[in-house]
C-alpha cells in the first residue's frame, strides 16, 4: 500500500521495519504473482507418520506402555498404514513428547503409614554417627537371568510417571532367578545368603541363627549392635520374634516403619548389583552363573561405598 501511494523504498523500509532489499523483492513478487505468500511449506521430507498415524500410535501405547519401540513398530505395521522403520517410530514418539523411563516404584502408603514414618524419623533424627554405626542393615532382593525385577520401561509424557500404567505394581518380570538376603554395617560387609525357595519363617529363622548371629557377635563385641529388618510376614513370625527376644542381651532389634524401603540403605547396594549384572556381556546364561556373579559382586562391594551409605542417614532424615 505504501508503494502504491508513492512512498519510496527507503521510507517504506523504515515504515515496516525491514531492509530495502526485502521491500524490493516482496513488492516485485506482489507485482508478478499477485500475492506475497511463500511456496515453501516446510523443510525436509514430509512426515511418513501423519496426524492419523500419530493418533493410532497413541492408542497402541495406551494399551501397553511397557512395549518396546520394536514391538510398537510391528503392531503399527500390522495395520492399514504404510510400513515404517523403527527409527521413524522412535523419532515420532520423541516428537510427540513421549519418552521411555523405568517404571516408578510407588509404595502404598496410607495415612497411618505416613504417621509411623514421620514418628520413626523424629525418633532417630538426633542420632549421632556413633549410633548409626551400630546398625546392621538387612534386606532381600530377587535377581533374574534376563533382567532384574522392576527394570521395565514405560512410554509416558513428562509428569505422568504416577499413572497406574506407569508404575511397577502391575508388572511381573519373567525368567528364572534367585533371591538373596544380605546384611552390612559400618564396620564390615556381612554375609549374603541365597534363599533356595520362597522366604518363610523357618528359612528366615535359620538365616538369623546361622548367619546373622555370628556376624553380630563378631562386629559388635560389647553387645551394643542394632539389627534392622523390614516388616514382611516372615520377619514378624512368632518363632522369629521369640528368637530375637532370647538374644536381646547380644543385640537389639530396631523398630521399622511399614512400607519404607526408601529409608533402607541396603536398597542402594542391590541397585549397584543390578546395574553390574545388566552391564555384563554376555549376560548370565543360567542360574548357576547368575549365582556366582551375584556373590562375586557382593563380596567386591567397596567399604567406602557402604560406609558412605551409613553416613548419609542423618541427611535422609532431615527431609522429613
Amino acid at each position: 500500500m505504501a508503494r502504491r501511494l508513492g512512498t519510496n523504498i527507503t521510507e517504506t523500509a523504515q515504515l515496516v521495519g525491514c531492509s530495502r532489499c526485502a521491500i524490493v523483492s516482496i513488492h516485485a513478487k506482489w507485482i508478478n504473482d499477485g500475492d506475497t505468500s511463500s511456496r515453501c511449506q516446510g523443510v525436509g521430507r514430509p512426515r511418513v507418520i501423519k496426524e492419523k498415524g500419530r493418533r493410532r500410535l497413541s492408542r497402541l501405547i495406551k494399551q501397553n506402555r511397557c512395549q518396546t519401540v520394536a514391538q510398537l513398530t510391528i503392531q503399527y505395521n500390522a495395520g492399514p498404514s504404510a510400513s515404517v522403520l523403527e527409527h521413524t517410530v522412535q523419532r515420532t514418539l520423541l516428537d510427540m513428547g513421549l519418552c521411555s523411563r523405568h517404571l516408578t516404584r510407588v509404595p502404598l502408603l496410607t495415612k497411618r503409614h505416613h504417621q509411623l514414618r514421620l514418628q520413626w524419623a523424629q525418633e532417630h533424627r538426633d542420632w549421632t554417627m556413633d549410633e548409626w554405626k551400630r546398625v546392621a542393615w538387612s534386606d532381600e532382593s530377587r535377581f533374574l537371568i534376563h533382567h532384574v525385577d522392576g527394570r521395565v520401561g514405560a512410554l509416558r509424557l513428562p509428569g505422568k510417571q504416577l499413572l497406574s500404567s506407569c508404575t511397577a505394581g502391575h508388572t511381573q518380570a519373567g525368567g528364572g532367578g534367585i533371591m538373596l538376603w544380605g546384611t552390612f554395617s559400618w564396620a564390615a560387609l556381612g554375609p549374603v545368603v541365597v534363599v533356595e525357595q520362597t522366604m518363610k519363617a523357618a528359612n528366615y529363622l535359620n538365616i538369623t541363627a546361622d548367619q546373622l548371629h555370628p556376624y553380630m557377635a563378631f562386629v559388635f563385641l560389647t553387645g551394643n549392635g542394632i539389627f534392622q529388618q523390614d516388616n514382611v510376614s516372615c520377619h514378624k513370625a512368632r518363632i522369629v520374634l521369640e528368637w530375637f527376644k532370647e538374644h536381646t542381651d547380644e543385640f537389639h532389634l530396631m523398630s521399622w516403619p511399614p512400607n519404607s524401603p526408601d529409608l533402607n540403605p541396603m536398597e542402594h547396594i542391590w541397585d549397584v548389583m543390578e546395574r553390574q549384572l545388566r552391564a555384563q556381556i554376555p549376560p548370565c546364561p543360567n542360574i548357576s552363573t547368575l549365582h556366582d556373579c551375584c556373590l562375586d559382586i557382593w563380596y567386591n562391594v567397596s567399604p567406602v561405598m557402604y560406609q558412605k551409605l551409613v553416613t548419609s542417614m542423618p541427611g535422609e532424615l532431615q527431609l522429613f
